[in-house]
């Protein structure tokens, strides 16, 4: 059974100046990425921009870029999550500046219609630190040692943080929570 050539294989060639090799990694982990992003800027061609961004910077970056056990991934999303809060800062800026002009009367802003939730809105409460570990342990799915490796620190540092993030966002959904009336209370337990 042939095994899977591995993003640091595929790298190694690309470094040669081999485009195929950079494309299959770029194949690989494309939408991955873009769904990572999706998560974490604020519309869909954001995402599109990070996923450019993360990549470029793979390239820019290319001789001192990581690898968790052959995989370019862990590196690409955490790069993401930096692109993303880039243009994420940028687009709150761009949201301050249109703050300062007079809106018109007769349109109303979209940004008043559309609410991203409270489980988004609790993910950016979190500090950078406790948002990445999360991100990647809990949306991404990495293991608490693939994640240390990505971010350069012990196990227990990503264990630590992933516990105080979750305490953070159960608080903070908690404390959002709208209350129940007793009507709505009372009707649950008769289901």
């Amino acid at each position: 059974m042939p095994t899977e050539t591995t993003d640091a294989e595929y790298w190694r060639v690309a470094l040669t100046g081999d485009g195929e090799s950079f494309a299959a990694v770029f194949d690989r982990h494309q939408h991955r990425v873009f769904r990572h992003s999706l998560a974490l800027v604020p519309g869909f061609d954001d995402a599109k921009d990070v996923v450019a961004v993360a990549f470029l910077e793979a390239w820019r970056k290319r001789a001192s870029v990581r690898f968790v056990d052959g995989s370019l991934l862990p590196w690409l999303l955490v790069t993401a999550t930096h692109a993303a809060q880039n243009i994420t800062r940028s687009a709150r800026r761009y949201r301050d500046l249109l703050d300062r002009v007079p809106p018109s009367d007769d349109v109303r802003d979209p940004a008043e219609v559309l609410d991203d939730g409270p489980a988004v809105a609790a993910l950016g409460s979190l500090s950078q630190h406790h948002r990445l570990v999360v991100t990647l342990c809990i949306i991404e799915g990495l293991t608490v040692a693939e994640a240390a490796r990505v971010l350069g620190v012990p196990a227990g540092t990503v264990k630590s943080r992933l516990h105080f993030a979750k305490k953070a966002l159960a608080d903070h959904l908690a404390a959002h929570r709208p209350a129940m009336t007793l009507t709505e209370s009372l009707e649950g337990t008769h289901r």
